[in-house]
């Protein structure tokens, strides 16, 4: 099947938008692949329709749960077969997952990079007919990029596993300094590089410095209607604007990882669906979304990174129509921004006495734990070992960033079951145990046979509604039955986990890597500035300050950013000062043409508005000696 059939059937366009094809060719040829593509350029498309043209499955690489279920969940709804693996599932339900990639129709197999060490993913590779590896936000990768994870830096081990399958990398934002390295941790092979331009053309940025920023977001969006995106810094903001938004009559929601997953998405699909206009979030909203009608994007508190304002602010005008990113400020966020990224590196000792607490609080013995994934109640664990709260949360991050943890915010699972006998044991277990007898074969009436062979995602409160039963009565019986070894329930979680990546080392032996976090830091103050420089820039043009970041050079202008406009009326307001002069010059000739007169005469006839002005044109026109003085003091053309 050619790659434009492929695009028709499963996606309904005519036409790949620009270097989709070339980058499609590009990896159908089984050469390695690098492409760069702004946010809302289809950079998805670019690996997943070559893995449909070919027999086989494509492994793809993500950082994000989130990201991992919204893009299995788009192939799904186009009817294409796709699985995800991510912490927090149970051993069974991956074991399944696998085994379906081996023996089933999969296609892709979505995977965060934690879990391409692992000896079960690692022996059932060896058994996949894989046609491409995938590496989604490759800049996650680079230690100079704004998102780094060190589990990426494992992708280039696991590739010798498929040794002649092709890899594709993608990203939105890279730097020279960042593409140079995705290129060497990746081991890529001789890769074509595509890079599509970072300029949006129907993307207006602006930058206003404001002491009430509040009163400029409502103007904005008074002036500016359909569907927004606020970006605020932290979760408690994000409800103060909404309410503001609300008072004033801007249908807004808020949103945040600190809402339940149902809550979450509830807002989520309501903003989507057109049914509030604005939702105020922090930068945990946004990746997978796919809303082509937003208007504008505010950020009313400035992000750490131009890569993340360029891919926040990307979120706008995504249907090609006029689309604003807005940026406000103050003196105060501007200076704040080097203090952000200083309290974003405690100091080491913190850290792994942090690390210390956290083997404690969840009993693990040195040398044991390797993913192992448990319920995480930060503020009960800041407690019980009298903990610093903020020092505390960076401390965490430090230790996910290093590779020995990693943290899921309000990470949300569905409860799933699968049954672990066949027909015959479980008869035998129903005759048994009567008391049970109804409710599995009300389990059986509502999730059907496959139960026999997979996890299924099931609803308590919908069982519980069948049985008549409270919830707590299903969630216990689901329980025993688990306790009898009939079933495994994986059930919901709502609560943030940690999972630790490692066994667990002697805290005074964790093998942080000091040196590299000082580069990290000095790097991230460095991007700081430069998203103090975007901000507080005057005079050039916002995509050509936002290209060169990316180190594309360009004399072009956007002519849709506040400073271009400022320019733009600047020079109309030259050019029609330039015509009111020339324009009195003309008239001054005239007057003077039946003979001299005096200045106050002039000005007598003329009567102009502004009698200043008219004395600086008649000045200049004596200093170019078009007009003299005759011997009566009266002013007269030169040569007459």
């Amino acid at each position: 099947m050619l790659a434009q059939e492929v695009l028709k059937q499963y996606w309904g366009y005519d036409y790949f938008r620009p270097l989709q094809e070339e980058i499609i060719r590009s990896v159908i040829d089984g050469r390695d692949t690098l492409a760069l593509m702004p946010t809302g350029g289809g950079k998805s498309l670019c690996f997943q329709v070559p893995a449909l043209m070919k027999e086989g499955i494509c492994i793809v690489v993500s950082p994000l749960i989130a990201l991992i279920q919204d893009q299995v969940e788009q192939l799904k709804r186009r009817g294409v077969s796709a699985i995800g693996i991510f912490s927090g599932m149970h051993k069974n339900q991956i074991d399944i997952a696998l085994d379906n990639c081996i023996y089933g129709d999969v296609k892709f197999l979505y995977v965060s990079p934690e879990r391409l060490q692992t000896t079960i993913f690692i022996e059932r590779i060896k058994q996949m007919k894989v046609n491409l590896l995938a590496v989604d936000e490759a800049h996650c990768i680079s230690q100079w990029g704004h998102d780094f994870r060190p589990p990426y830096m494992k992708i280039a081990e696991f590739r010798k596993i498929i040794p002649t399958v092709p890899l594709i990398a993608l990203t939105a934002t890279a730097t020279k300094e960042v593409k140079e390295e995705i290129q060497t941790r990746l081991e890529m092979n001789s890769p074509a590089i595509f890079q599509q331009s970072f300029a949006r053309e129907n993307l207006s940025y602006a930058a206003f410095k404001e002491e009430d920023k509040e009163k400029r977001l409502i103007k904005i969006l008074q002036n500016v209607q359909g569907s927004s995106v606020i970006y605020v810094r932290n979760r408690r903001r994000t409800q103060e604007v909404s309410d503001l938004l609300n008072r004033n009559n801007i249908t807004t929601t808020f949103y945040h990882a600190g809402l339940n997953a149902d809550e979450r998405s509830k807002r989520q699909s309501n903003w989507i669906k057109n049914q509030v206009r604005a939702i105020v979030a922090t930068n945990a909203f946004g990746m997978g979304i796919d809303k082509p009608d937003v208007r504008t994007v505010i950020h009313l508190d400035l992000p750490d990174t131009l890569e993340a304002y360029y891919q926040e602010a990307g979120r706008a005008g995504r249907d090609g129509e006029k689309a604003y990113a807005v940026a406000l400020f103050n003196q105060t966020d501007v200076e704040n921004l080097a203090k952000n990224i200083q309290q974003n590196y405690p100091p080491i000792e913190l850290v792994r006495i942090v690390y210390q607490c956290l083997g404690n609080f969840f009993q693990l013995a040195v040398g044991s734990g390797e993913f192992s994934s448990f319920d995480f109640d930060l503020v009960e664990f800041q407690k019980r070992f009298d903990l610093p709260p903020t020092d505390t949360y960076f401390a965490l991050k430090i230790l996910e960033n290093e590779g020995f943890i990693q943290l899921s915010d309000s990470f949300h699972s569905s409860s799933k079951i699968t049954l672990k006998v066949d027909n015959r044991q479980l008869y035998d277990f129903q005759l048994r145990n009567p008391k049970y007898d109804s409710f599995i074969k009300l389990v059986l009436r509502m999730y059907g046979g496959e139960l026999f062979s997979t996890f299924l995602t099931i609803s308590e409160v919908n069982i519980a509604k069948a049985y008549s039963v409270p919830i707590k009565d299903v969630e216990m019986m689901l329980s025993s039955l688990e306790k009898f070894d009939l079933i495994i329930y994986d059930k919901q979680k709502d609560k943030p986990q940690v999972t630790f990546l490692t066994t667990r080392f002697d805290a005074k032996n964790l093998p942080i890597q000091v040196q590299e976090i000082n580069h990290r830091k000095e790097k991230s103050l460095q991007k700081a500035k430069s998203v103090g420089h975007y901000v507080s820039h005057e005079k050039r043009c916002r995509t050509q300050l936002l290209l060169e970041y990316f180190d594309e050079k360009t004399d072009d202008t956007c002519g849709i950013c506040d400073n271009c406009l400022k320019q733009k009326k600047q020079s109309k307001q030259t050019i029609e000062d330039d015509e009111l002069v020339k324009s009195n010059q003309q008239k001054i000739k005239q007057l003077l043409a039946n003979g001299a007169m005096t200045l106050q005469l002039i000005i007598q006839i003329m009567q102009p508005a502004n009698q200043a002005l008219l004395k600086d044109i008649i000045r200049e026109m004596i200093a170019d000696e078009e007009l003299v003085y005759d011997s009566e003091g009266k002013l007269k053309l030169s040569g007459t």
